[in-house]
């Protein structure tokens, strides 16, 4: 049973603690590299949303040890630990107004004495009428420039936290690093971000913060400038999933320009890692934009599709996830040369405790008073509009790195040398090349040759030497938690501005047999007891490793791959805390969850000569310069409106129809597994025959759709007697004919297409 493992887990720390190595010893450097796990975003009383959601003495020396293995107090009062130390964090507070809440509150506070700190005064810390109004000022504070006295004090409290990060770092045993969240929330739209320094050597006296400016381009200016100055630096994005689209844009940037080289070059040079996980869910990938991906439901809960109430709008998924932003990112780098999404993976908690569960059997909220009850938790208190049952352990950030040292680590994160975990210590690998022996992975070597003849997760692969590169991947379960259950690729490819993404199982437990048709590994047995919140490693392996070649490569296409690693089905926190409470599980949250890693990606960039074998696209300017007319409203609704249209896909060769009603609402029908329209309606038209409704309208020559929270737009163009259609998120292409009207299983390929009239 999962209980049987927390008897191992304490003795596993007291064995860890009892062999710790010297700091000396352990700085001696290991070329091939060790795996260390660490928090890279965690707030303590010291945030002025933490000290108000009654997290109000714990500050960042409390989060260092409990990231250590210690005990400390949660905010109501028990006393909280995890079994596994780690091996670095950074402490983020939010550099807005640091520390004015509890300073303001403090007796014969100057601070408190000023306009500023009066208005965090609360009366009666545990009158929610009374936190509410503190939080309402301090929303109006962050609109406002902070007066020298609140710049002076904020600076005093970075001050103290880096004395505090110097003080507990110990190079080889534990790294503190000098850190901060930047907080940038405009009009709701979450573009936070969290910095850390290599060193604390020579951090400035104080961030630049959300107030300084809420444009992301303007805080990588602010690094850039940092760097010149000789101190390096990096920023991790984070709750990419609740930022309305806006975090992975396309198009123009948060200041309304034309994204260009110079902006993607900025923001790879400055964002090397994305949070792939953390408290308020997954930002890997959502259903609607992986329908072919079965694991694409983990932790994506349906407040993640709502923004806050009084914003009168739905949250956009499309450019809100990791996976589409990688593969938009190597779109852009096909049509337009430069690819500004070259992320790697990490992981976070986001809690407000100055500590975070990372465990589903120990799991204590994050949000201080507003979820720090089991009673609180499991009666589905909705805290700033969530159910708190949807909440999750937090994640962490591994990294492959030399040493135990601010630099090490630091380095290994700026190189993308890194994975995120959902909380348990899965060690995850991946190498890429060419040349990799099939029984590479079993040799004893088989990390230096991973290293001597390819690269690791977030590199480039080299050019070519092969018809397919190969991956040599590997990952060895937490001994404290759940066997494994399979290991993944997801590749991710483009052409002629479509992209692509296919889910292969590479490795995976027990003697399953992979589908026929699909090629999909079976699930493995659940052995959970959801009654008693239990389950047994009984399925599973502790270890998967495989070398893997990708049967579907094309050396002309850009391709990118990442290692997912599952484990088996385990209850979820709230499966576990029903039992202790003796109730039934909440209706509507999953009862059991699969904990996982994900490695950064390898990527691929055909050479030029190999780019030129491509078949060549048909774009929009082409169709321009060769004299197409592109259709107005009234042409439009003439050719479309009450009627149905069969198109062609002219990338992968499938059709599928859209009848357009005289209601506004177009039914998409597929034919074939990719006879969906790519990167736009998120594969949906590969639901059958059964297809799709969605709205439409009609407006300056575009078929707008609304598909989920996402717009697109088509306009279409005739050339001679032919009809072609581009869709807006495809970079220029102009991808589509509109064919007679036969089925398109009837017609050959370059056949049929609608001639001028009514298709």
């Amino acid at each position: 049973m999962a209980m049987k493992w927390q008897g191992l887990g304490t003795l596993l720390l007291a064995l860890t603690a009892a062999v710790s190595p010297t700091p000396a010893a352990a700085q001696e450097r290991a070329p091939e590299r060790n795996a260390y796990f660490g928090e890279t975003h965690i707030h303590t009383s010291w945030s002025v949303d933490a000290w108000l959601f009654g997290n109000r003495i714990a500050g960042p020396d409390q989060a260092y040890r409990y990231a250590q293995g210690q005990s400390i107090k949660h905010p109501m009062g028990y006393d909280i630990r995890i079994e596994t130390p780690l091996d670095f964090m950074g402490v983020t507070d939010h550099a807005e107004y640091v520390g004015a809440a509890r300073e303001a509150n403090t007796p014969d506070s100057a601070f408190g004495k000023t306009p500023d700190g009066q208005g965090l005064i609360l009366g009666n810390p545990d009158n929610s009428a009374e936190v509410e109004r503190a939080f309402r000022f301090y929303a109006k504070m962050l609109t406002e420039q902070p007066t020298p006295a609140v710049r002076e004090f904020s600076a005093t409290v970075w001050k103290d936290n880096v004395r505090i990060a110097d003080e507990v770092n110990r190079p080889g045993s534990f790294t503190a690093f000098c850190a901060y969240e930047y907080t940038t929330q405009n009009d709701s739209r979450n573009l936070h971000r969290n910095i850390f320094f290599r060193d604390c050597a020579r951090v400035p006296q104080q961030p630049f913060s959300a107030v300084d400016s809420w444009h992301p381009e303007d805080l990588w200016k602010w690094m850039d400038a940092q760097r010149a100055a000789g101190n390096e630096l990096l920023a991790i994005s984070h709750n990419a999933n609740l930022s309305d689209g806006w975090m992975y844009p396309t198009d123009v940037d948060s200041l309304g320009r034309p994204i260009d080289a110079a902006w993607a070059e900025s923001r790879d040079r400055n964002e090397r890692l994305v949070e792939i996980k953390q408290m308020k869910g997954q930002s890997e990938t959502h259903p609607l934009l992986s329908p072919s991906d079965e694991f694409a439901s983990y932790e994506v809960a349906s407040y993640l599709l709502d923004a806050p109430p009084d914003t009168g709008r739905v949250d956009r998924i499309v450019g809100s996830y990791a996976r589409q932003a990688l593969k938009d990112g190597i779109a852009m780098r096909d049509t337009r040369g430069y690819n500004p999404y070259k992320l790697g993976m990490a992981g976070g908690s986001d809690s407000h405790n100055s500590a975070s569960p990372y465990r589903q059997d120990n799991y204590f909220g994050g949000h201080a008073q507003q979820d720090g009850s089991v009673e609180t938790r499991m009666a589905g208190h909705v805290f700033s509009g969530i159910d708190v049952r949807l909440f999750n352990p937090g994640g962490l950030t591994g990294v492959w790195a030399e040493a135990n040292t601010r630099a090490a680590i630091w380095d290994a994160m700026y190189r993308k040398e890194t994975f995120g975990v959902s909380g348990p210590h899965i060690k995850v690998r991946l190498f890429g090349g060419w040349d990799y022996a099939a029984d590479a992975a079993n040799r004893p070597d088989w990390v230096g040759i991973g290293y001597a003849r390819g690269v690791p997760m977030g590199g480039d692969l080299p050019p070519a030497k092969s018809k397919a590169p190969t991956f040599m991947v590997w990952a060895v379960k937490d001994p404290t938690s759940g066997n494994l259950d399979r290991i993944q690729i997801v590749k991710g490819w483009t052409r002629n501005g479509q992209s692509f993404e296919k889910v292969f199982d590479v490795a995976w437990a027990g003697e399953r047999k992979p589908d026929k048709w699909t090629s999909r590994v079976p699930p493995i047995q659940s052995t959970v007891d959801i009654d008693a919140g239990t389950y047994t490693n009984t399925v599973g392996a502790a270890e998967l490793k495989a070398v893997w070649t990708d049967p579907t490569f094309d050396s002309a296409l850009h391709a990118f791959y990442y290692a997912r690693v599952l484990e088996i089905p385990t209850p979820r926190w709230t499966t576990i805390q029903a039992h202790q409470l003796g109730i039934a599980p909440p209706d509507g949250v999953p009862a059991t969850v699969q904990e996982r890693a994900w490695s950064s990606p390898i990527w691929y960039t055909p050479a030029s000569e190999a780019r030129k074998n491509a078949p060549p696209g048909l774009t929009v300017a082409d169709l321009t310069q060769k004299g197409a007319t592109a259709l107005d409203d009234a042409a439009l609704r003439a050719l479309l409106v009450g009627k149905g249209v069969w198109m062609r896909n002219t990338v992968t060769g499938d059709s599928f129809k859209i009848s357009f009603t005289d209601e506004g609402q177009a039914l998409i029908i597929g034919l074939g597994e990719n006879a969906a329209l790519p990167s736009g309606f998120g594969d949906v038209a590969r639901t059958g025959p059964q297809g799709l409704t969605v709205p439409y309208r009609l407006a300056d020559g575009r078929v707008i759709t609304t598909i989920a929270q996402d717009s697109f737009a088509m306009t279409i163009h005739r050339l001679g007697d032919t009809y072609y259609a581009a869709r807006s998120n495809e970079f220029g292409y102009a991808n589509y004919t509109l064919l007679s009207g036969a089925p398109a299983f009837m017609i050959p390929p370059g056949k049929g297409e609608a001639k001028g009239g009514t298709p």
